[in-house]
């Protein structure tokens, strides 16, 4: 090897050298940071020997980078559903030995009425009826508000993801510029790369996506349901927020470039994400509920009301201990939406209103014609243990709320909590499963493209001795030169 060649050598090696260390450092760099990925420094031998550096690599897997954004789908969508299911059941159903559910309230309900079938004549046990009649008027109350409170929530958090998703389609046009550009010029576009990637998991957090890559290193995203989400440019992704709910309020669809992916009426549904979740929240498992807690107070208007007891019945039922504003009696076996809210005790019957809450043992809150006690004895039972027979009887209840289609209105009550609290317990179910598969999914990636500090140091030492090894040969070809040039001038 002649000196100009050795000098040659070890000068690239220098060179390419500065070039690692300066890899190695930006790796320990970004060691802690979840979406960096490896760098490499690509050597190429060159003819002759010597070496020089050809670019900046990083270490990826596309199957395993895509795998982990499904992954983060389905975890943001159970996610999602999961914590409204939890704050429906915290706030309705709550812990059972506190009995604070519906259900609780109406067998205290006909626990009540049970006693004061047994001592008629007790005026106090006619205003404990009124009571528990109370309490669960309120508790159907406050769950038609917790549930639109939830529907409202979600509707909010809808609105937000929406935001964030344009967002995030805005910067990603951005970074995904670069690439391109970046890749024609040949510069390193590895950090972009890693941008890129991070941007695309923070959308499938809000919707299940999926990538087709292009010329130039370019990349176009579309739904998971085929909608184009980002070719070139992104496309408009909508929502109207609904500011107020009440039972009667329909959600509004998410649009993707006029596209609904969200609700009944989806031309294209997204099937995973945080839109997805939320978006089920509020338009099949609450309003479900809501259908639930409607029946309830359905059920509860029809078994209390007052019928005509005249010799020949000519009058219509009419409510009783339970009222509403509405129409006398709702239709049997039929939703009313939004009822638990509207219900109420009627007031005749209300001690604290000025009534006479032993008119549910006589009957009379809608005139002398539905009076049952017609010789107004006080011992008289049959109205009583009517209602005691139509509690513990079963009651046809409307397929559509998903709970027992014939049933006590005890045990409609406990089917509707038992629905909620398996809808709860299965999605929790889910939710593990899928925070468990992102997880492996994450720590899979990670093993490929994270960084060891420990190998980089241990790179960074080879790297020293490379440079000392070179510079020791760079100091003796010079001497050489010397001792060459002092000889040459001796002669």
């Amino acid at each position: 090897m002649s000196l100009t060649v050795a000098l040659n050598t070890a000068t690239q090696s220098l060179s390419a050298l500065g070039v690692q260390t300066s890899v190695v450092s930006r790796n320990n760099s970004g060691a802690n940071d979840a979406d960096f990925s490896r760098k490499n420094a690509l050597l190429v031998t060159q003819p002759g020997g010597g070496v020089y550096v050809a670019g900046i690599g990083r270490a990826a897997d596309s199957a395993l980078f895509y795998h982990m954004l499904g992954a983060n789908s389905g975890s943001s969508m159970k996610s999602a559903l999961l914590s409204g299911l939890e704050k429906l059941s915290g706030a309705t159903v709550d812990d059972p030995e506190k009995d604070q559910s519906v259900s609780a309230k109406i067998s205290a309900l006909l626990s009540s009425i049970e006693q004061y079938s047994a001592s008629p004549d007790d005026i106090t046990l006619a205003q404990a009826v009124v009571t528990k009649a109370l309490a669960v008027v309120d508790t159907l109350n406050s769950d038609t508000a917790t549930v639109q409170n939830v529907r409202e929530q979600a509707d909010a958090d809808m609105a937000t993801s929406v935001a964030t998703i344009n967002t995030l389609l805005s910067k990603f046009q951005e970074v995904n510029t670069t690439i391109v550009k970046g890749t024609i010029a040949g510069a390193d576009i590895t950090d972009y790369l890693d941008t890129r990637d991070s941007i695309l998991k923070q959308l499938s957090e809000h919707l299940g996506i999926r990538v087709a890559n292009g010329p130039n290193n370019s990349m176009s995203i579309y739904t998971d349901s085929g909608v184009t989400l980002f070719d070139q440019v992104p496309r408009s992704v909508t929502f109207a927020a609904t500011q107020n709910y009440t039972p009667a309020t329909p959600g509004n669809a998410v649009f993707i470039d006029g596209v609904p992916v969200t609700g009944a009426n989806a031309v294209m549904p997204l099937q995973s994400g945080k839109l997805v979740g939320l978006s089920q929240l509020r338009d099949d498992i609450a309003t479900t509920y809501q259908s639930q807690l409607d029946e309830v107070a359905r059920g509860l208007i029809t078994i209390f009301a007052e019928s005509d007891q005249s010799a020949v019945p000519a009058l219509p039922n009419a409510t009783g201990l339970f009222t509403y504003t509405g129409p006398a009696i709702p239709p049997a076996a039929t939703i009313v939406t939004g009822l638990a809210g509207l219900i109420k005790v009627n007031p005749v019957a209300d001690p604290a209103q000025g009534g006479n809450p032993s008119l549910i043992r006589d009957g009379g809150m809608n005139g002398a014609a539905y009076v049952y006690n017609t010789t107004g004895a006080a011992g008289f039972t049959g109205r009583i243990q009517q209602l005691v027979n139509l509690m513990t009887g079963p009651s046809a209840f409307d397929p559509a709320a998903q709970a027992s289609t014939s049933a006590s209105m005890v045990n409609f009550a406990a089917s509707s909590t038992s629905w909620l609290e398996a809808a709860r317990s299965s999605t929790s179910a889910d939710s593990d499963y899928q925070s468990t598969l992102l997880d492996r999914s994450t720590q899979a990636l990670s093993n490929v493209k994270g960084v060891n500090t420990d190998d980089e140091m241990a790179k960074m030492l080879d790297l020293e001795r490379s440079y000392s090894a070179s510079a020791k040969l760079i100091a003796t070809v010079d001497q050489m030169l010397q001792n060459l040039l002092a000889a040459v001038g001796r002669s």
